[in-house]
């Protein structure tokens, strides 16, 4: 039997890894900096600011899957998801600060 994978170049599999790595690695990130940031920025008791904040990590992360394969390239797909990660880092981390104060 012939492998029909064969036909496939390697740029064309690193891109598909690379895109696999961003929405597992990166899908993650995000959806757990935008938890944290919405435990921390919520005006609820404690406990139901971190329930809601984990509800919607998970659809953040379908999101953030959906955005890897949708874009057109993989550098898009990883800057699309490094950057608001890093903007929520910035914004959580503004806000524990200010907590502790």
């Amino acid at each position: 039997m012939k492998s029909k994978a064969g036909g496939l170049s390697a740029s064309y599999r690193l891109a598909v890894a690379s895109r696999v790595f961003a929405a597992v690695l990166g899908g993650y990130l995000l959806a757990a900096l935008g938890s944290v940031c919405l435990t921390l920025l919520l005006p609820l008791p404690r406990a139901d600011a971190v329930v809601s904040g984990m509800m919607t990590s998970f659809l953040s992360y379908l999101v953030a899957v959906l955005w890897c394969f949708a874009c057109r390239s993989a550098w898009q797909a990883w800057l699309g998801l490094l950057l608001p990660s890093l903007v929520l880092a910035l914004v959580a981390g503004s806000a524990y600060w200010v907590a502790l104060l």
